[in-house]
Parts: C-alpha cells; structure tokens; sequence
C-alpha cells in the first residue's frame, strides 16, 4: 500500500510503475559504478606510473635525448633502433639474457615442484621446510648479492676456503671476475632465490587437485609416475603456464644481482639487456637508445608472452 506521504512526494504525472522502474535503473546504475569507482585510485596510479612512461619511453626513442635542463632534443627516426643491430655489447648482453632465461627459469621450476610435491604431505615439520623454502623470496636483493660476493670473493672467500680444504692447499680463484664463473654465481643466486616463489603456487595448485582423480588412479593401479603424467600435471597446467610465463618476464628483466655482484664485467661479458640499458642511460646518458632498447624489449616480452600463453592453450583445448 502506497501511503499518503509518498503520494504527496512524487512529482505530478509520474506513475507509480515509471517511478518504480527510474529506481531500478538508479540502483543498477550504482552496482555497475561501484567496482569503476573503487579501482579507479589505483588505475589512475598505474596509468601514471607504468602506461605513460611506456608510452613515453617510445618517444624518447626516436630522439637523441638529453636530460639537461635547456638542452637540444633532436629527432634522429630510427636511428637508435638501428644502431642497437650493429653493438657487439648488445649482442653479449642479448645472449647473456637468453642464456640467463633457459638456465634459471627451469631450474626454478622443476626445484620448486619437487620441494611442493615433498611438502605437500603432512609431513612432520613441514610448516618449517616451507618456511625455509619460502624465506629466500622475501629478502632483499642487494643483501643476498653482497652475501654471494663475499662467499666468492678471491680474498677470503667461503668457496675458496671450501675448496683448499679439498685439495689441501689454499686457493685464490677469483670468481666473479671472469666470464662463466661470474655467470654461474649469478645464476645460483637467481635460482636459489626464486625457488620459494615457484614453489608457493605449485603448492597451492597440488592442494586444489581434486583427490577422489588420484584415489581412482592408485586403485586402478597406476604407478605413481603414471598418476603424475596423467592426472597431476594435466591438473597443474594453468599454474605452470602462470609460473613460465612471470619467470620468463622476469628474468628477461634481470638487473639487481648483476649490478652488485659484477657490474656487468669483466669487460661486459656479465651484461644483460637491463644492465646494459642502464648503463646507456645512467652512465653514458643516451637516454634515447637507452629507451630504444627498452621499447624493442617490451615490445619481445608482449610478443614472447603472448605467444606462450597461446600455445599453452592451445595444447590444453
């Protein structure tokens, strides 16, 4: 029943269905807002701080730029693109990169898999192992770089001190300080490092594999490598899609453990795409083909990342 008041409060010639349906479209209007409105501080967060720089560094890019205040930005094409095809520390850095990626990314995978299919189970102690496992993840980078420098360091070092124990005499290698040691410290400190990570969400994806598919496999009598190529990894490839594809975009962007451990020497052998690019802009200021050389890796790692993604489910379908 329409009361008295409400009458006295609805404009003349409006129905009471017309102004029924206005406050539907009005409650509707303020469900479909509210999601908008609640992200909206931190969209415009990342649009100011991640999309404008990318659209900007493309840019900079086709510019010989300079950061001094008064100074003469000429345009100069596709100068800086053209000019990263023909430096030989672009090709070092470029095959570092690679090599970084296809040496760490797996590695960190298959460990963390292994270690959340032990801890996985009940396990006495397990919420320590996970504990231990998971800590590497969440200490800082320039701290565990200035731990691995000294473990290697050619002065004192654990390693060294480790190794003349071995053969009986003392020993100066200078790891860091040459091409495939200094890689391999890197790597191990990468590996070591992001192992917790892989492991947390393959953890969490081994906790959601529904447990009534394994019972069914053991009791038809599947072996449990069986029950792992058929049951458990099919059910773990939208993780392992998540892992590959965040460990490739991070590892394409090394830069941290690099600049601490050996600044990209000796003689640039150690340099990546990220450490060369910094060098470029921070050092040299060619600031503009030091955007170039962001631009054509951001424009790999969309390429890369897409293509994974596609692929993966394809094979899924």
């Amino acid at each position: 029943m329409i009361s008295s008041d409400t009458l006295e409060r609805r404009p003349a010639g409006v129905s009471p269905g017309a102004a029924s349906r206005r406050s539907v479209r009005s409650r509707r209007a303020r469900k479909v807002a509210t999601p908008y409105l609640l992200i909206a501080p931190a969209a415009l967060v990342y649009a100011a701080f991640t999309i404008y720089p990318i659209f900007r560094q493309f840019d900079i890019s086709f510019f010989d730029w300079h950061i001094f205040p008064g100074a003469t930005n000429s345009f100069v094409g596709w100068s800086n693109y053209t000019a990263i095809f023909h430096d030989p520390v672009v090709r070092t850095a470029a095959f570092n990169s690679i090599l970084f990626i296809v040496i760490t990314v797996p590695l960190q995978m298959i460990f963390g898999l292994f270690a959340a299919a032990i801890l996985t189970d009940r396990l006495p102690g397990s919420t320590f192992w996970r504990m231990a496992v998971y800590i590497p993840v969440i200490t800082s980078y320039v701290a565990v770089s200035w731990v691995f420098s000294y473990i290697f360091s050619s002065q004192g070092g654990v390693m060294n001190a480790i190794i003349g124990l071995l053969v009986g005499h003392s020993v100066s290698i200078d790891w860091t300080a040459q091409t495939w040691t200094g890689n391999a410290v890197i790597w191990i400190l990468t590996i070591w490092k992001g192992i917790g990570w892989s492991f947390i969400i393959f953890l969490a994806a081994l906790d959601a594999v529904p447990r009534q598919l394994l019972e069914a496999a053991r009791i038809d009598g599947a072996s449990e490598r069986r029950v792992w190529r058929h049951v458990i990894l099919p059910s773990l490839r939208t993780a392992i899609t998540f892992v590959l594809v965040l460990l490739v975009i991070g590892a394409a962007q090394v830069f941290t453990q690099i600049y601490e451990i050996t600044k990209g020497g000796p003689y640039n052998s150690t340099q990546t795409f990220m450490t060369y690019m910094y060098e470029q802009a921070f050092q040299n200021f060619a600031f503009g083909y030091a955007a170039a050389m962001a631009s054509l890796l951001a424009v790999l790692l969309f390429g890369f990342s897409w293509a994974e993604i596609h692929v993966l489910r394809q094979n899924d379908s």
